[in-house]
């Protein structure tokens, strides 16, 4: 757990996103497993999901949410300090996504490094961006999370193919007034648990063979009840902890910015919170789960909509690969932002 500093605050300054323009229906999936629109909509809440064509990799997707999350933080590409990415669909092993979006933001020198901690990766980016900003070393952060699920979904498994989607969500980090940006923010794991969300083949303990490919090991493979029984625990532990920590009360909260999962999560996350549904920013219908993208994503088009008013509570919190949590509350600054 963290709680800010109580004479420095970061916070974020600017929010972007970006998805592909391909959408995937309910319909198509019913013509490629067995499946139906009726299912789909009442297991998980997704109608549709966004998927990257063959030229797009991770890069350009963070690329496009980073362009827009400078406008909207009004700042120049030259007075970034440090970037972070959070994917699982890095472009390739190595170099770093957050090294090739570096180069393709025209920028030199500063730190790029990548973060893998699945769905969650978002919020583990902005608390590792806020520590750095805290230390003096640095003064603004790119975060963006940024995954292209499709290439590592598996068209064949109706259990997984119709929940994942691609997209980015970028945020600026800087110092903002006392009182408000990150006020507390929890990270964790259980690694005990990992394999009931992981995709077995392709690392150093297997390596890509033509066995590996013929028996389909290079796709996401996922215990859904353990993964949901999961999800609906450590969201409203964690959630109650920060906003706790923060010394505030949940009926404070003016927003939660949930991981992008599941409908059924989401409302199961809300009850157990105590809070209406309607606090609950959901974009889940449109993109399906887009993993580390999802809640960067959500953020975006939450500050875009207007609904989002200066000194909003808002909390962030989101599970993933790991497994893995991460919460954060907030008390949003709109000082320096420009949404078009």
């Amino acid at each position: 757990m963290r709680v800010s500093e109580p004479n420095r605050s970061i916070g974020v300054l600017g929010t972007g996103s970006a998805a592909p323009e391909r959408i995937l229906t309910n319909a198509e999936l019913e013509a490629m497993v067995d499946t139906s629109d009726d299912w789909i909509v009442s297991r998980t809440g997704i109608k549709e999901r966004r998927i990257a064509d063959e030229g797009t990799a991770s890069s350009k997707l963070a690329y496009q949410a980073a362009l827009q999350a400078l406008e909207s933080a009004n700042i120049e590409k030259h007075d970034l300090d440090v970037i972070i990415c959070a994917t699982v669909t890095p472009d390739m092993a190595f170099p770093a996504t957050a090294c090739i979006l570096q180069d393709l933001l025209g920028l030199e020198r500063i730190p790029a490094f990548d973060l893998s901690a699945g769905c969650s990766g978002f919020g583990y980016a902005l608390a590792v961006a806020e520590s750095m900003l805290l230390s003096g070393s640095y003064k603004k952060a790119l975060v963006v999370g940024v995954d292209v699920l499709s290439r590592i979904t598996d068209y064949e498994d109706r259990s997984t193919c119709v929940l994942f989607g691609d997209g980015a969500g970028a945020a600026i980090l800087g110092e903002v007034p006392e009182g408000f940006g990150i006020l507390a923010s929890e990270l964790g794991a259980d690694g005990a648990s990992g394999s009931v969300l992981r995709m077995p083949a392709g690392g150093s303990l297997r390596p890509a063979s033509l066995r590996s490919v013929e028996e389909r090991q290079h796709y996401i493979k996922m215990q859904g009840s353990d993964v949901f029984k999961f999800a609906v625990r450590i969201m409203d532990e964690s959630a109650k902890r920060v906003v706790a920590e923060a010394g505030l009360a949940m009926e404070d909260i003016h927003w939660v910015v949930p991981h992008q999962a599941n409908i059924r999560i989401i409302g199961a996350a809300a009850t157990r919170l105590g809070l209406p549904e309607e606090r609950f920013f959901v974009n889940v219908d449109r993109y399906g789960n887009t993993s580390a993208a999802s809640i960067g994503l959500a953020l975006d088009e939450l500050a875009r909509s207007g609904d989002l008013q200066h000194g909003d509570h808002v909390v962030l919190v989101g599970f993933g690969a790991g497994l893995t949590w991460s919460a954060l509350v907030m008390r949003w600054w709109a000082g320096g932002q420009m949404h078009g």
